[in-house]
């Protein structure tokens, strides 16, 4: 087995038997690190804030953490079958060339998850600098912050996959060690009320399990085979699955959770939260402990935006940028920064925006991993052809019109079937909902990414099942 342990300059191309290597146990750490931040706890008081009591909450999340992050360590599989990155492999479903369009909603998400990583960080920097020193916070000290963010992203992006899955361990470890003495310190000074708020409806229960799910494993979907691509292919398909899910999962679910209790401490954090959802977090913490807070904000950040940016350049090398893959990490790099200086330093709210871009990107990520999914459940057991992913006139061939279509379909009904608070981004949902029921609690829960999850997997199946009966 040889390993380069620098820059790695593998991009899209299939994984060679004798560079893999390591177990699935391994990439525990690697999803783990990727979620193990304070942003998660913002999404406990976001799901509260849908109009749920705490018990409804918690149970909300659990579903949706157990309905999404499975979805992860499928499309992981795939990555250890056929050795290549998830939108490399979604040629199979979409064709060659068919394969760009689900590739370039998939390249627009990844990168907004990247800057949503650093602008966050950065919004945090000015919220704990406030809070030590008023003044303190101010641009040049957020830009100073951003820049290290965003430079270590980039960093880590471009070396790529052997440098990440090391230094995750580490980050991981020390986050964790933050975010256990944040918990003890935080939670005696807290006077949680588990009887107060409201039982909501099972419309708006509804709505708490898809909020979930869009915040969490939909978002990942894409890079779920990035990194499993370099296990042994005899690794078996249920410990990928497991310990990616677990990786995620349980890191993101414990502490959304988190939040939802917290929620109940104090109700206008949900407010401040919307504002920052993570330097809000902070308002909870002793002045002593800031420093290690916002040390652990930025690691963490560094670390999710990493697994983003490294995704993100594997992605622009499938929709057919022939650059080597360090740089297409660096180009995504430039676009991370200019998006959270938008974010950070423009955009005069974060919440609306931050909601709709889940819905909006959960449809389209739901819709096409049900194609990919369905597809690699009836045709890819065996593994992937990796000579025809390249070759429009191969087996997979130029266009895979039964995917592509399945993929439209179910992402255009989604989206009429989703909501957004953001007046900029509404234009674009909503769209199929009578009067009715847009101003209805209906229209909250939000179900066009459920379903245009199942319509999209339902019409590929059907259109395979009739091929190959009209083959027979």
């Amino acid at each position: 087995m040889t390993v380069d342990r620098g820059i790695e300059q593998r991009g899209i191309e299939q994984v060679p038997d004798d560079e893999r290597y390591g177990r699935p146990s391994r990439h525990f750490w690697v999803w783990s690190a990727a979620n193990l931040s304070m942003l998660p706890v913002g999404y406990g008081l976001f799901v509260v804030s849908v109009g749920l009591n705490w018990w409804q909450a918690m149970l909300a999340v659990v579903i949706g953490i157990a309905l999404s992050y499975p979805l992860v360590g499928a499309v992981a599989i795939a990555g250890t079958r056929g050795g290549a990155p998830a939108m490399m492999l979604s040629r199979a479903s979409f064709g060659v060339l068919g394969s760009r369009l689900p590739t370039l909603i998939t390249y627009i998400t990844v990168v907004g998850w990247e800057t949503i990583s650093v602008a966050l960080g950065a919004l945090a920097t000015r919220t704990v600098l406030e809070r030590l020193s008023p003044g303190l916070g101010n641009t040049g000290m957020v830009a100073v912050a951003f820049a290290v963010i965003a430079l270590g992203t980039i960093v880590l992006g471009v070396y790529g996959y052997h440098v990440i899955q090391r230094v995750q361990r580490w980050l991981t470890l020390i986050t964790a060690v933050v975010t256990v003495v944040y918990l003890i310190v935080v939670l005696p000074h807290l006077h949680f009320d588990l009887g107060s708020g409201k039982a909501g409806s099972g419309v708006v229960f509804l709505a708490g399990i898809v909020l979930t799910m869009a915040g969490t494993g939909l978002g990942w979907l894409a890079a779920g085979a990035d990194y499993s691509r370099y296990l042994p292919r005899s690794t078996p398909g249920r410990a990928v699955l497991g310990w990616t899910a677990a990786g995620g999962g349980v890191t993101q679910g414990l502490l959304v959770l988190l939040g939802v209790l917290l929620s109940t401490s104090d109700p206008a954090l949900a407010g401040a939260v919307a504002k920052d959802p993570i330097g809000a977090l902070a308002t909870q913490a002793p002045t002593w402990f800031l420093v290690p807070y916002l040390i652990s904000v930025i690691l963490s950040v560094t670390a999710a935006g990493a697994v983003d940016l490294y995704s993100s350049g594997l992605v622009l090398q499938a929709i057919g940028v022939r650059l080597p893959r360090p740089v297409t990490a660096g180009i995504d790099g430039v676009l991370m920064i200019v998006g959270g200086i938008y974010m950070v330093f423009i955009a005069p709210t974060f919440a609306s925006v931050f909601q709709a871009f889940l819905l909006i990107t959960g449809v389209a990520a739901a819709a096409w991993a049900a194609v990919f999914l369905v597809d690699l459940l009836m045709h890819r057991r065996d593994g992937y052809d990796s000579a025809a992913l390249e070759d429009v006139h191969g087996r997979y061939g130029a266009f895979n019109w039964a995917g592509i279509g399945a993929m439209v379909v179910g992402t255009v009904v989604g989206l009429g079937l989703v909501t957004s608070a953001d007046p900029h981004l509404a234009v674009i949902t909503g769209y199929l909902m009578p009067a009715a029921i847009a101003n209805s609690t209906l229209a909250m829960t939000n179900l066009g990414v459920v379903l245009g999850f199942l319509l999209s997997g339902i019409l590929y199946a059907l259109a395979t099942l009739r091929a190959r009966a009209t083959a027979a």
